[in-house]
């Protein structure tokens, strides 16, 4: 027991110290991993089973899937097929929605039942399905077997092939093309629950650790096509390109496949299919002809994801007449546990995909405003006077921040909900200090809970029996930052609850209302476990081996932690919670962040594809630590990572305690300046973020946009991540090098692109090379035919600003017209959910008139605000207005044309600019130019 106390202890020292970078024999790889080496060995066409009895109950297609028995293909001992039928149902939902749920029948007595996935999908999906009424029957269009066919959607279909067995959703009509489908290759395998018989040994050892494994093999695979499909994207969380690499094929002998395993990985490696914080098995394809189609599996147990490249079944594809009707993308789905749930999602529009997933697991959270803007971050703000200082310093360099954070060592010995008394007095006093200002804090707090009688979380858990039990039905001891430590059965609804109210103001001494929270380490993280994690057969909830609901550990945390706010404000308050560990659902219940990078310019290029893939999966609050968490960035490539990440959803600047101190006024009067000038960015265009959040929480269309999801016929974007779109109106190129003496900008549509700087016109289609990049500002630009609002008076917090004016930038397209939204409401409660809101849409028509009309419902007129309209800045006019009139009013206004400040910049040439035009922001109006 000494020895491991010590091993433990020296882990532990090696994390403090930042010591413990990733090292690769730490993981297991596709070989080490049993269930992933048997699912890889399968050929194609080695799943026997046949759908039988199939039918439509309580409006559904259900059928029994059980094994041919004569078969031309050799099967091994490890590719046996099911000893017991399996039970298959498949469902249709409204919005073209297909859900697939395979199963064992419990009936036959398995030795447990299988876990599912509670608490991610919304009621609402599931109060949409389609009771489906009859079933048609045909023969498959190459004469191989029988399909029963049912209405999925206008235009779309769903069918079961019986033999061989096969699902897929395809366009209406008979023959209509495919547009997903599963097991078209043959490779599904379902690995079912039995007793052990007395000479098998089912442990697995890897490193010093051993899984005991007592209910066996229980693994499931199979292959899904995506057709007409020239890229895949999405499962994140990996730190590689956004488009998905082939990861099997003839020259891809040795290639790991894309790994779903919430791990803690210190200074993880870029361009890597490995696991990283968060699991989310949602893919998404997209291709010039058809559009986007996209597929879902609902499991929490290790997932493995081939994406399969050309030419990777050559040898079968003739043998076994596999389907190969049109391109496709071939993948392969492998989890170790639990069961099929899977959705097909029909698209077209990768918007629709985007919007059809998030129906399924729930629209992003609407922050508060004050979320939305800058925050600053370090392992750790030493003190109060620390804090005091980072906040003076600030306002002393006129840079706007909203939310100090503080890391672990404000706590008392690592005992989350107390604080140290001797660094931090005072908690409530400095917290209403930062508040008098509008700014807010956020304290961590950790799934690790120190193993101290004394300490009263430990003690009231412990006595209620509230831990996760390791094989022996003991509580689960692991090393963390506090040392010995116990984890939360977070499954657990009781126990969620429980968690929730230690965020009560009375529980949580020294918490005011302007405190929020941040939870790490939540994977779960630990240190001396088998991959720096929990060991698989750890129990939760009973019988639940962890193996079994991994991915969703820090989910379920998430989801307490955030609830518990939503109670300490007795739900009034909009929580802010930040998570590292993420799943399916997790927009729901606050922002995530892409983990511990480092200070390197591969980092920065890698947070755009990172970020713009948590996107695609629902997570729209999304960023990266701006500068890198470990090592010290130069002054160069600090500069750089803030004016990238000011178009970050989530901007925070972070860094490990090792690192030196790196606040916006440490590297010299130059580059200060270029640090506010980035910050300040953010701030003017908050209106427009706050609005794409509110759209998000709409729609489930990210913040930040590849930018092929605003130009899905641009092949040219397909492959592009160096540069995204944020909303429809705004598109960013970071720079990736230091010293780059040029940069590349690809501009995709047909319509011009105005620097967001100088107002310069750019062609659209083109690649526009800029020698010398100016190093104050990314090339950014607003696309033609949007209208950017933006308030540009600078304060020292978003809070501050609540009652500024606004500022319409109107970029005009070839018609000569624009169009844009602003979304308000009180930036905090959820008084909106009733209306209280302003949806205002702006319109710029041929004939020269702006208008903004209330698009909200008659509950919206409920809120108002005093705001006015400062300045309307006119791009790309084909004409020189020589004024304005306001409609309704007949009262005339002037239009100035010269050089005008647009973000962070004067214009290079003359803008029709209409100052003070007399306009209240929640009024409808109509001003034309004359």
């Amino acid at each position: 027991a000494m020895g491991t106390a010590l091993h433990a202890l020296l882990i532990l020292s090696l994390f403090i110290s930042g010591g413990f970078s990733w090292k690769r024999e730490e993981f297991r790889n596709c070989d080490q991993t049993p269930f992933c080496k048997r699912a890889r060995s399968r050929n194609p066409g080695s799943c026997s089973l046949i759908a039988t009895d199939v039918a439509i109950s309580d409006g559904d297609l259900v059928a029994k899937l059980v094994s041919k028995g004569d078969n031309n293909i050799e099967i091994s001992e490890s590719q046996e097929s099911p000893s017991r039928p399996l039970l298959l149902t498949l469902s249709a939902y409204r919005d073209g929605v297909m859900r697939l749920k395979i199963d064992e029948d419990h009936s036959l007595g398995p030795p447990k039942k299988r876990f599912e996935v509670p608490d991610v999908i919304v009621p609402e999906f599931l109060s949409s399905k389609l009771w489906l009424q009859r079933l048609k029957e045909e023969n498959n269009e190459d004469g191989s077997g029988i399909l029963s066919v049912f209405y999925l959607s206008d235009g779309y279909e769903g069918a079961i092939r019986h033999d061989p067995f096969e699902v897929f959703v395809r366009e209406r009509g008979r023959y209509g093309k495919k547009v997903l489908s599963l097991n078209s290759n043959g490779l599904f395998d379902f690995e079912q629950l039995r007793e052990k018989n007395e000479n098998e040994d089912w442990e697995e050892r890897f490193r010093s650790h051993t899984d005991k494994r007592p209910y066996g093999p229980q693994s499931i695979s199979f292959d899904v096509s995506f057709y007409e499909a020239d890229f895949v994207y999405g499962i994140p969380e990996h730190a590689t390109s956004l488009a998905l690499k082939p990861t099997r094929g003839p020259e891809l002998e040795h290639s790991e496949p894309y790994r779903l395993f919430n791990l803690d990985v210190f200074e993880y490696l870029h361009d890597s299919p490995f696991g990283l914080y968060g699991s989310i098995p949602f893919m998404l394809s997209h291709g010039k002809s058809r559009g986007s189609s996209g597929f879902f599996w609902l499991s929490a147990a290790e997932m493995q994801i081939d994406v399969l490249g050309s030419g990777w079944n050559n040898e079968w594809e003739s043998v076994l007449k596999l389907p190969s009707d049109r391109k496709r993308i071939d993948t392969l789905w492998m989890s170790e546990a639990g069961v099929m749930d899977a959705f097909f999602f029909v698209g077209p529009d990768p918007k629709d995909v985007v919007r059809q997933y998030t129906s399924v697991t729930g629209s992003p959270a609407m922050p508060q405003f004050f979320a939305t803007a800058y925050h600053q971050c370090r392992w750790n703000y030493r003190d109060e006077e620390d804090v005091n200082n980072v906040d003076a310093n600030f306002d002393e360099y006129d840079i706007p921040y909203d939310v100090l954070w503080l890391d672990i060592e404000h706590t008392d010995g690592k005992r989350y909900f107390t604080w140290d008394k001797q660094l931090f007095p005072n908690p409530i006093e400095m917290q209403k200090k930062l508040a008098a200002k509008g700014r807010h804090m956020v304290t961590i707090v950790d799934p690790h809970i120190k193993r101290d009688d004394s300490y009263f979380i430990h003690k009231e858990a412990s006595e209620k029996g509230y831990y996760v039990k390791d094989s022996t039905g003991k509580d689960f001891d692991g090393w963390c930052w506090p040392g010995s430590s116990s984890y939360l059965d977070v499954v657990n609804p009781e126990i969620r609850s429980w968690w929730a109210d230690r965020f009560s103001y009375k529980n949580y001494v020294g918490s005011t209302p302007s405190l929020y929270v941040w939870n790490d380490m939540n994977e779960p993280s630990v240190f001396n476990g088998p991959e720096v994690s929990m060991p698989r057969d750890a129990l939760h909830f009973g019988d639940v081996e962890h193996r079994e609901l991994h991915n969703a550990y820090g989910y379920y945390f998430h989801m307490a932690t955030a609830d518990g706010l939503l109670k300490r404000g007795d739900g009034k308050d909009r929580p802010f919670v930040l998570s590292r560990a993420f799943f399916p659902g997790s927009q729901r219940y606050g922002a995530v962040w892409t983990g511990d990078n480092t200070a390197e310019w591969e980092h920065l290029r890698v947070s755009v594809p990172m970020i713009l893939s948590l996107g695609l999966a629902g997570l729209s609050f999304t960023g990266a630590d701006v500068g890198g968490f470990f090592g010290n960035p130069d002054a160069e490539l600090l500069v750089r990572w803030y004016q990238l990440g000011a178009y970050y959803p989530f901007f925070r600047g972070h860094a490990h305690h090792d690192t030196k101190r790196r606040e916006p006024w440490l590297f010299g009067d130059k580059n200060t300046k270029l640090i506010r000038d980035a910050i300040r960015i953010r701030y003017s265009l908050l209106p427009y973020f706050y609005t794409l959040f509110r759209e998000a929480n709409a729609t489930g269309v990210p913040v930040a946009r590849p930018l092929w999801m605003e130009f899905p016929s641009d092949e040219n974007a397909f492959g592009n991540d160096e540069a995204f779109m944020v909303g429809n109106g705004i598109l960013v190129q970071g720079i990736y090098s230091e010293g780059a003496k040029e940069a590349k900008v690809y501009l995709p549509g047909n319509d011009l692109w105005f620097d967001t700087r100088t107002g310069r016109a750019y062609e659209g289609g083109e690649t526009h090379k800029f020698e010398n990049p100016a190093e104050d500002a990314v090339p950014a630009f607003q696309r033609a035919g949007t209208i950017i609002p933006r308030k540009d008076r600078f304060r020292r917090s978003s809070t501050q600003m609540e009652n500024d004016p606004y500022t319409l930038v109107v970029a005009v397209n070839g018609s000569n017209s624009a169009e844009g939204e602003l979304y308000i409401d009180d930036g905090k409660s959820f008084d909106f959910v009733k209306g209280s809101y302003l949806h205002l849409r702006f319109e710029f028509g041929a004939d020269g008139t702006l208008s903004s009309t209330n698009m909200g419902s008659s509950g919206s007129r409920k809120f108002s605000s005093g705001c006015t309209v400062e300045r309307i800045i006119l791009l790309g006019l084909g004409f020189d207005p020589k004024g304005a009139v306001v409609e309704g009013e007949n009262r005339e206004v002037g239009v100035e044309t010269g050089p005008v400040s647009l973000i962070g910049k004067s214009s290079s040439s003359g803008v029709p600019t209409i100052r003070k035009p007399g306009l209240r922001i929640s009024d409808n109006w109509k001003i034309k130019l004359v």
